[in-house]
């Protein structure tokens, strides 16, 4: 199985400040969603991504999250699986320091 590639939550944070805006999904539940999401993340559930497949474009990467990356990298598993560019943020929610909306 190919390594997944990584993002840390430090990472992610600069290239939010510079300005970038990397193609962010956040795949915790709704509950934990409530209590913030990083800006300019979209909210797809983890059990929901295989019926949300056509809302990836294979041209594109995405960086995935949850609460401490365990979720989000099997995501990232099955999603590179199909064929897709995506990064795991290492840490989750739980390292986030950013801003949350």
């Amino acid at each position: 199985m190919e390594e997944i590639k990584t993002i840390t939550t430090e990472e992610l944070k600069k290239k939010l400040e510079a300005g970038e805006k990397p193609e962010m999904v956040d795949v915790r539940e709704d509950h934990e969603v409530a209590m913030g999401m990083i800006p300019g993340a979209k909210h797809i559930k983890m059990g929901d991504i295989p019926v949300h497949l056509d809302y990836f474009d294979k041209d594109k990467e995405y960086i995935f999250i949850c609460r401490s990356s365990g979720r989000s990298g099997n995501v990232c598993h099955y999603l590179q699986e199909q064929g897709y560019k995506v990064r795991n943020m290492v840490g989750g929610m739980l390292e986030w320091t950013g801003e949350t909306e």
